[in-house]
């Protein structure tokens, strides 16, 4: 009978394996490996079925050659983000460490650049709409932010801040005993997952933004993504050192900000022209 560990305040003391099969000690099928290929594989249905309902100009059997492009750019923008935005003394230190991939170690906002190149280059050799496909890829994002978020959690990584909440986790690997700390993945899972998921759902299907003002759907969840990743920092325990007083997530999401605002501006233009 399975028996969680508890505090003697109460709180749960996270025991959760990493991984879903294990080989050997650090050999085996990790939930994080899990959560991305589920990523991966909602977003070409999501896809797929834009397409079957008149919402995509790709056609589905160009649905997973988008995805190889894909793949390839979140795995190296998020590789590449995560030691250049938030640990860049460590390739000087140990540039191999780039390569040891079952490490972990992977920056959402790195990956939302990979893929932006990704996509640009498909839209060019497929002859298609780059922002009108960006609106398209944006709208399944929030399904891998929420699955990547469970496996952080799963994990035992990414811990919040200390609180004493009725929820509150203690991560052993955090190096506190009996600390607990908000679980704060979770909050993350909740926001740049599910609801921003729902709100493009929403975007998307209710009118047609997408047809109408190309790139407003990638502005709108750019700027949601960096709110919410905004608020769910102040939660969150920084994992690099601050810049002007800020953490690291929540300074890179002001260029997100920018971004998504130029996006939108650019989309009305877009409209007014036509």
């Amino acid at each position: 009978m399975f028996t969680a560990a508890v505090t003697a305040s109460g709180h749960w003391i996270h025991d959760l394996d990493p991984f879903l099969v294990r080989f050997t000690d650090s050999i085996g099928v990790r939930f994080y490996g899990v959560a991305y290929v589920l990523a991966f594989l909602g977003s070409a249905w999501l896809l797929k079925f834009y397409s079957r309902r008149g919402k995509s100009p790709l056609h589905g059997d160009k649905v997973w050659d988008l995805m190889v492009a894909l793949i390839i750019g979140v795995l190296v923008g998020g590789r590449l983000g995560s030691f250049l935005l938030y640990h860049p003394e460590q390739l000087a230190v140990d540039p191999l460490a780039l390569f040891r991939v079952w490490e972990g170690g992977m920056a959402s906002h790195g990956g939302f650049i990979g893929v932006a190149v990704a996509m640009y280059w498909f839209a060019r050799h497929e002859k298609l709409p780059f922002l009108t496909l960006a609106d398209l890829v944006v709208s399944t994002v929030p399904l891998g932010l929420f699955l990547g978020r469970i496996a952080n959690f799963v994990n035992g990584e990414l811990w919040g801040n200390p609180s004493s909440v009725p929820w509150a986790v203690v991560f052993p690997l955090a190096g506190d005993e009996a600390l607990p700390r908000h679980p704060s993945q979770l909050y993350e899972a909740a926001l740049e997952g599910l609801v921003l998921l729902a709100y493009l759902q929403h975007r998307l299907w209710r009118n047609d933004v997408v047809a109408r003002q190309p790139g407003r759907l990638s502005g709108e969840f750019l700027i949601g993504y960096a709110v919410v990743r905004a608020f769910c920092e102040l939660f969150r325990e920084p994992d690099a050192s601050l810049i002007f007083g800020l953490s690291r997530g929540t300074f890179y999401s002001f260029f997100l900000v920018a971004a998504g605002a130029a996006l939108i501006a650019n989309s009305r233009s877009l409209r007014a022209k036509q």
